[in-house]
């Protein structure tokens, strides 16, 4: 799984991608919440969130890193 940004999304809140071959899906960042699923088994859905709220702190300062290039 790849987890990235966008740089062109305009003023969506925070939030992460995930691709995954075919799929993927984004969630938000604060607070976490699935925002989108494109392939995703719910398998997979569930260890991304549990991902995510596990690095929420992390992946917000690189999202607040990400936006100020």
């Amino acid at each position: 799984m790849r987890f990235h940004f966008y740089s062109d999304e305009g003023t969506e809140p925070a939030h992460i991608h995930v691709d995954a071959g075919d799929a993927e899906c984004k969630f938000w960042l604060s607070p976490v919440a699935l925002a989108r699923n494109r392939g995703m088994s719910a398998v997979d859905i569930r260890k991304i969130e549990r991902l995510v709220y596990e690095y929420q702190v992390f992946l917000l300062e690189k999202y607040d890193d990400f936006q100020r290039q």
